[in-house]
């Protein structure tokens, strides 16, 4: 069992930044591949991005590209999302998710935390 605590979120106004944390544990963190999600009111959850176990490759959907990063941490068993020119479309809950090396789904998911962009 691998169990995702997520934090950072909150309000922001439009254009300006904020970092999502997941940090891990009950299994070994450098062995999993990391996504993050998010859903908005009414919509379906959507990827955002992943990143490999090895932290050399990163996936982001074209909707974040150029605005957002991914970065991890093994030390801290800790993957990140940096956001930066927040747009008001971004406002959702964004989940941390985890699989193993080579698996198609995502098994392990986080409680989840609110980011709202908004003047």
């Amino acid at each position: 069992q691998v169990q995702l605590v997520e934090s950072g979120g909150g309000l922001v106004q439009p254009g300006g930044s904020l970092t999502l944390s997941c940090t891990t544990s009950g299994r070994t963190f450098s062995y999993l591949v990391m996504g993050w999600f998010r859903q908005a009111p009414g919509k379906e959850r959507e990827f955002v991005g992943a990143i490999t176990a090895s932290g050399y490759n990163t996936a982001l959907a074209e909707s974040v590209k150029g605005r957002f990063t991914i970065s991890k941490d093994d030390a801290k068993s800790t993957v990140y999302l940096q956001m930066y020119s927040l747009k008001p479309e971004d406002t959702a809950v964004y989940y941390c998710a985890a699989k193993p090396r080579g698996a198609a789904d995502y098994p392990y998911w986080g409680q989840g935390t609110q980011v709202t962009v908004s003047s």
